[in-house]
């Protein structure tokens, strides 16, 4: 197993003090991604660790680093509803308008997963809310196709 293995494992299991004695002993592993192009901050992010972000971000992860399909921790945490793990990433500096490789933003993922909380939120953040997907879809275009009413009204 290598280190970046070993530090998932225990970003899964919550361990922080094993968290910090891998980063501290190498550095460099803040900064490592798995096969998928993960960061050890992005899956923090999936796995609702807040203690674990905030040391990750301590050791200077980089609150904007991508995956494979260029999501974001900021992205990733929109859809799961999250709002304390994102006040982290924005106060650390993360890109509230922040694009994947599909267009998509933290605003249009939280709005497909009826997160209203989410982006009152980021819109509190001056998330951008003209902004289009590759699918030419804005946030409020994808709230009226779901029939999210509480969505559209807010984005409206």
């Amino acid at each position: 197993m290598n280190d970046i293995s070993i530090l998932i494992e225990a970003i899964q299991s919550g361990d922080i003090s094993r968290i910090e004695t891998l980063i501290n002993s190498n550095p460099n592993l803040v900064f490592a991604k798995d096969q998928r192009g993960f960061t050890p901050l992005i899956f923090a992010t999936y796995f609702d660790k807040k203690g674990i972000v905030e040391v990750l971000l301590k050791h200077k992860a980089e609150v904007d680093a991508t995956d494979a399909s260029g999501n974001t921790a900021l992205i990733g945490v929109a859809f799961k509803g999250n709002k304390e793990i994102a006040n982290l990433l924005i106060k650390n500096g993360a890109h509230v308008n922040a694009q994947n490789s599909q267009g998509v933003t933290p605003l249009i993922f939280a709005t497909m997963y009826n997160k209203v909380d989410m982006v009152t939120f980021l819109l509190k953040y001056k998330a951008d809310k003209t902004i289009k997907d590759s699918q030419g879809k804005t946030a409020l275009d994808y709230a009226k196709e779901k029939g999210f009413k509480d969505m559209v009204g807010v984005l409206q």
